[in-house]
């Protein structure tokens, strides 16, 4: 356990720079004291970790030491992070939740910063609450206006249409479902129709 902690620290010190021990401690449910402690193993092991005394002070990683993993496309990190945050039956069945969620955080934290951010926002718009797919063309054209950040127009059984601005998908156990920015209702597949993806591009609410 101590060991996955301290490789932790090292890629959250690499990719976000210096860090206070009370940020690190929040980060990884431990006290600060721990924190310490793990700093002054990393550098008996010759990590050349420094340590800042005082207000603004922290720790940092120095010599620009670095281990990335690169030359990830957009599209290589969006499947990345759906496969990454995606459940599987075997780790399940094992009772290996809690370790892959560790692996899958300091995966992500490995990546580099524009790479990781597109991991989050995968991990954001696409969630899957159940094992099996639905196969609908609608899907793919949803899944493409919600990557682009374009309104949606829905058809019902009537001649009006509905405008959306599409930012997740979700799969559960009844259907999927795509939520609205503007209202964020939850509209499911069942009421889409037909849909017509728009060349207008809009700009996400800000959150509350």
């Amino acid at each position: 356990m101590r060991a996955a902690r301290l490789l932790q620290i090292l890629l959250i010190l690499q990719n976000r720079g210096r860090q206070t021990s009370i940020q690190l401690a929040d980060e990884l449910e431990v006290a600060p004291r721990t924190i310490l402690r793990d700093v002054d193993a990393m550098t008996e092991a010759g990590l050349p970790i420094i340590v800042h005394q005082g207000n603004g002070g922290g720790i940092e990683l120095g010599f620009n030491y670095r281990t990335r993993l690169t030359g990830l496309a957009q599209d290589e990190a969006t499947a990345l992070g759906l496969i990454l945050t995606a459940d599987t039956p075997m780790v399940s069945a094992l009772g290996l939740e809690h370790a892959a969620k560790r692996a899958q955080a300091k995966l992500i934290e490995s990546l580099p910063d524009k790479t990781r951010l597109e991991v989050k926002t995968a991990t954001e718009q696409f969630k899957l609450n159940r094992k099996t797919v639905v196969e609908d063309a609608r899907i793919h054209a949803m899944t493409l206006a919600i990557r682009a950040g374009t309104l949606v127009r829905l058809r019902f059984a009537t001649p009006d249409e509905l405008p959306i601005h599409p930012v997740a998908l979700t799969l559960d156990d009844t259907d999927w479902s795509v939520r609205d920015d503007v209202s964020q209702a939850l509209i499911p597949l069942a009421d889409w129709g037909r849909l017509n993806v728009s060349s207008l591009k809009f700009r996400r609410q800000p959150a509350i």
